[in-house]
């Protein structure tokens, strides 16, 4: 076994940690208070190349192993951990698009996106149905040279700073799970309605809902075979699954570094209260999880890399990683005292942003599901 990083593996992680703490970091509570998406960073970022990781080079990307767009991730979060969606739903449609759509579609789409000039979307959930994927009542009928689509979808992120969203509809409803298809869909099309939400966290990256009311779209416009778009999606959210355990460990990486620092500057009874097992016991736990979660998510991404299975492995680092990083950081709130409650320093948005990728593809029930099946059998599970 090699656990070594190569040379460029090392010199992505340096660089990515460097943008984070000098140009991230700073401002990364400014966009929260505001609300606001952080439009002015979107096309600095692809110059960076975050963005087009999973884009072919043919396309605008540099077309990245699946473990360097996390080594990425990673580094990014501990600068902004909300930029991090940018990055996440651009690898989802990178790797989906490069794999499945046509060459006009990716040409069209995947080197703006890679560049940081177009924010693309993913239209899965449904009011209705969250964990339950196949249960989507969008559908989209045949018309002419294309599809009429009809329908809502629910929690997209980025949907109000979006230029197009990958949206998920039934073509078959009859065949369930098996006859939902993709189409990517501009969002100034004629027949859609955006509508955004106030989150308690993770404000500036504009979530909401989608209404689709007759919205034609050209049949070039599908992504890969029609029927074909709920495999496609299950078999992308095993590479995200393990980037979302990668931005909550970055998070949680700098939050914990930066509540070391302060316990060791704050005093009481006369001498730094880190001198207290009480503060240091939990830093200590906190760093151990932390290096667990790493290396899972790190071979996870490697059996990607080389073709193997990595279903359950995605789902541990899924189930376990962002409630994990979430704890650690409520803890690193405590140990701030009642400074951490308050908005002077950025722990207590870290806490509230984190939260939300407990729920965010796939909750931790489904997940243990998932682990469940492949130790149990789907007989006895």
């Amino acid at each position: 076994m090699d656990f070594a990083l190569t040379e460029s593996q090392a010199i992505l992680q340096d660089t990515m940690r460097d943008f984070a703490h000098q140009r991230l970091l700073p401002r990364y509570r400014e966009w929260d208070r505001r609300a606001e998406f952080p439009a002015e960073l979107w096309p600095r970022l692809g110059e960076l190349g975050v963005f087009g990781m999973r884009v072919s080079e043919v396309h605008g990307g540099s077309d990245l192993s699946y473990l360097d767009a996390g080594l990425a991730i990673e580094q990014i979060a501990r600068g902004d951990f909300n930029l991090c969606y940018g990055i996440l739903n651009a690898c989802f449609a990178g790797d989906l698009l490069s794999r499945f759509a046509s060459p006009a579609l990716c040409e069209t789409w995947l080197r703006p996106l890679s560049a940081g000039r177009a924010v693309l979307c993913v239209a899965l959930t449904e009011p209705h149905c969250g964990s339950d994927a196949a249960a989507i009542r969008t559908h989209a009928m045949p018309k002419g040279d294309g599809y009429v689509i009809n329908g809502e979808k629910s929690a997209i992120t980025l949907l109000m700073a979006g230029n197009a969203a990958i949206v998920f509809a039934k073509t078959a409803p009859e065949l369930g799970a098996k006859g939902v298809s993709a189409f990517l869909v501009p969002l100034d099309l004629p027949g859609l309605t955006r509508t955004a939400y106030q989150d308690m966290g993770a404000r500036a990256i504009k979530r909401g809902s989608l209404f689709l009311d007759n919205v034609y779209v050209p049949r070039t416009a599908m992504i890969g075979p029609e029927n074909a778009g709920f495999t496609q999606v299950m078999q992308t959210f095993d590479y995200t699954r393990a980037l979302i355990g990668l931005m909550c460990l970055g998070a949680a990486e700098q939050t914990l570094e930066e509540t070391v620092e302060y316990v060791k500057g704050r005093k009481a009874f006369g001498a730094p209260v880190s001198k207290n097992q009480g503060v240091s016991f939990p830093l200590a736990e906190a760093k151990a999880r932390l290096e667990m979660l790493r290396w899972l998510c790190y071979r996870t991404l490697w059996l990607r890399d080389q073709g193997l299975a990595h279903t359950v492995e995605a789902a541990l680092c899924k189930a376990e990683g962002p409630a994990l990083c979430a704890d650690i950081i409520r803890d690193c709130l405590v140990l701030h005292g009642h400074y951490g409650y308050t908005q002077d320093y950025p722990v207590e948005q870290r806490y509230r942003d984190v939260l939300g990728q407990i729920i965010a593809d796939g909750t931790p029930q489904i997940m243990k599901m998932i682990i469940a099946r492949e130790m149990l059998g789907r007989e006895f599970a």
